[in-house]
């Protein structure tokens, strides 16, 4: 082996990795926002959500990255756990179609690639075009990487050295080990696989070693997906766990079947007698359509592995009882209108209370801004509310199918606008924890005159919308007019409150950006009195 021959090793894994990386950045731009929003629109059924991370998986070509995708999902509480298996399972077949692209010896055909490739990439202007002569460029690198890779490994086979390391991995457990390790140093599971292909096809590594180090990559891919966990809240982490011990169960089982039932593997490489790339391929797809097969009736008992990993909080267990149809889920378009309409009234009680006392819980955290806890609560309890919006809104509209008498046409599409004007307040909770993390991040607080004022206009806020509450819940309009009275009371205190505090500003008694979030707080309350009101007259004609 001669220093070129080392040099041109690294080189060629360098392309390879880099085209690797080009092409799946290219084919994520090209599809947009539309791979996650394939990924966030998938359903309970788990078989679906199998063939949602195969297809997103195939088109990125990149595993690592749908897992990206579906921690982030499920941490923002767009999925769930139960959702995100299925996905991890598709992810890990599609994530096998590199190989079985490589196993094809384009080499010769890859300058042409990257001379359209660069065409489209550098001389058109239309973005989708660009896109697309990026992914060319970037298949193009990946084969001329291939190339250089293959044409070094048959310098590094007169080493010595190098063949007496190799041959350590004929040991199955040390050949799993090194493919985990080698794995996680690339970040990707594909790339590792097609780099132990081309030491296949130049004689350095025979088929049997292969296997397992397959079985490796495979349990190494999730290693990107733990380390951005750790950025991630409790979710996001068990999205991550759950990846892990997915691919760590499915190790361990294939790597049994391997070792008792040796034929198999005689079996796979007669599918394709004398193409070791292509045996190495096939390997790596069946074992992954295997796995899946074998853990799919077992996949909730993974997800309760992960969740016992990072055991539930009791806000979380709230939260999760909280982020669901309750009156309404098992009303569907054969129900009676009459039962329906009442089960709709309960329901958006229901999100109204969620959100009246995220407002109240978002004033304690600003006169209180040391409980940390608190600010974690009025996020999750804001993201509960923001499901509740869309999941209640959908389920009111598909009510509309029922034969209703036309009262109920109008108090249904009152509903609909009092869900919003629930989430707004929701919205304005999330403003007032923001308010007071800002202070709190200045070092400054407000005069006790300005605290005094706030709490006063607080109070009288909730007052309002429990009052609003009531009427709308009852649909008791006699108490309307004290809850207009309370509304107007509120709109009087923001006027006389913000001469107060700009006498405050003039006289040097209060500190400018204090004085920028009571004004600000000011107008938050007004707006939730405001939407208190709207409450109180929806169903009123």
């Amino acid at each position: 082996m001669t220093f070129y021959d080392f040099i041109a090793f690294l080189g060629g894994i360098g392309l390879f990795l880099y085209g690797m990386t080009l092409m799946s950045t290219a084919l994520k731009n090209a599809a947009g926002d539309r791979m996650r929003t394939v990924l966030e629109k998938t359903t309970d059924n788990r078989f679906g959500g199998i063939l949602v991370g195969l297809f997103v998986t195939t088109l990125i070509q990149s595993s690592s990255a749908t897992d990206m995708m579906l921690i982030g999902f499920v941490d923002a509480a767009l999925m769930n756990l139960s959702q995100a298996v299925g996905v991890i399972m598709g992810a890990n077949i599609g994530t096998t179609i590199t190989a079985q692209i490589t196993a094809f010896d384009l080499t010769a055909l890859a300058p042409l690639l990257l001379f359209i490739g660069c065409i489209l990439a550098v001389f058109v202007k239309k973005a989708m075009v660009q896109h697309g002569g990026r992914i060319l460029l970037g298949f193009g690198m990946l084969f001329v990487g291939i190339g250089i890779l293959k044409g070094a490994i048959g310098g590094l086979a007169d080493s010595p050295a190098f063949v007496r390391a190799l041959g350590l991995l004929s040991n199955p457990f040390l050949a799993i080990l090194f493919g985990i390790l080698f794995t996680a140093l690339l970040q990707s599971s594909s790339s590792a696989t097609v780099i132990f292909q081309a030491f296949a096809v130049q004689g350095l590594l025979v088929y049997d070693t292969c296997v397992f180090l397959i079985i490796g990559a495979a349990i190494g891919s999730v290693t990107p997906n733990l380390l951005a966990s750790l950025t991630t809240g409790r979710n996001g982490k068990r999205t991550a766990l759950l990846n892990l011990y997915f691919n760590l169960i499915r190790g361990a089982l294939v790597t049994t079947v391997v070792l008792v039932f040796p034929g198999v593997l005689e079996w796979i490489k007669a599918l394709s007698p004398g193409d070791v790339a292509r045996q190495v391929a096939n390997t790596h797809t069946i074992f992954a359509i295997f796995a899946v097969l074998a853990l799919f009736p077992f996949a909730e008992q993974i997800v309760k592995l992960s969740r016992l990993s990072v055991p539930l909080k009791e806000s979380e267990q709230q939260v999760l009882e909280e982020r669901r149809l309750v009156f309404l889920a098992n009303i569907g378009k054969d129900s009676i209108p009459a039962v329906a309409m009442r089960q709709a009234l309960l329901e958006v009680n229901r999100m109204g209370k969620i959100a009246r006392d995220n407002l109240e819980r978002a004033l304690e955290f600003f006169f209180n801004p040391g409980n940390s806890e608190l600010f974690d609560q009025v996020e999750e309890t804001e993201a509960t509310v923001d499901y509740l919006n869309h999941t209640i809104e959908d389920k009111l509209v598909e009510l509309r199918s029922l034969q209703l008498a036309d009262r109920d046409v109008f108090r249904l599409s009152r509903m609909v606008l009092v869900v919003s004007h629930f989430e707004r307040i929701s919205d304005h909770a999330e403003n007032i924890i923001e308010f007071a993390h800002r202070l709190k991040e200045a070092r400054i607080s407000l005069s006790p005159e300005a605290t005094a004022e706030l709490k006063l206009m607080g109070d009288t806020v909730l007052k309002t919308l429990d009052l609003s509450m009531q009427v709308f819940a009852e649909e008791n309009f006699e108490l309307l007019p004290a809850a207009q009275a309370l509304e107007e009371e509120v709109d009087d205190m923001q006027e006389r409150f913000t001469h107060s505090h700009i006498d405050r500003l003039m006289r040097s008694a209060c500190d400018p950006l204090g004085g920028v979030i009571f004004t600000d707080m000011c107008t938050d309350l007004e707006r939730c009195s405001d939407q208190a009101i709207n409450i109180a007259t929806a169903l009123a004609r």
